[in-house]
């Protein structure tokens, strides 16, 4: 499984939320390939889940990937609350 996590520049806030996905990940017990990027790049990658902000990820084409929006991209919990269920 491919779980790409999308900010605006690929930079800052992608970074964090992929490091705290993967926390979840492991709390879980699961395994998944993490990596993040920017939007732009994000059209042209395939990936099983995209996550990030609303305002990026639903900038994303539907059907290529699930695509799940944080609010709080420091909340574990909130993270694992919608992605556990994808896993």
């Amino acid at each position: 499984m491919k779980i790409l996590v999308v900010c605006g520049n690929g930079l800052g806030s992608s970074l964090i939320l992929e490091w705290n996905v993967k926390k979840v990940l492991e709390a879980l017990g699961k395994n998944a390939e993490v990596t993040h990027t920017d939007l732009a790049s994000a059209k042209a990658e395939k990936a099983d889940i995209y996550l990030g902000a609303a305002d990026i990820v639903n900038e994303l084409a539907k059907g290529n990937g699930t695509i799940v929006s944080i609010v709080n991209m420091m909340s574990i919990v909130e993270i694992k609350e919608k992605l556990e269920p994808l896993l």
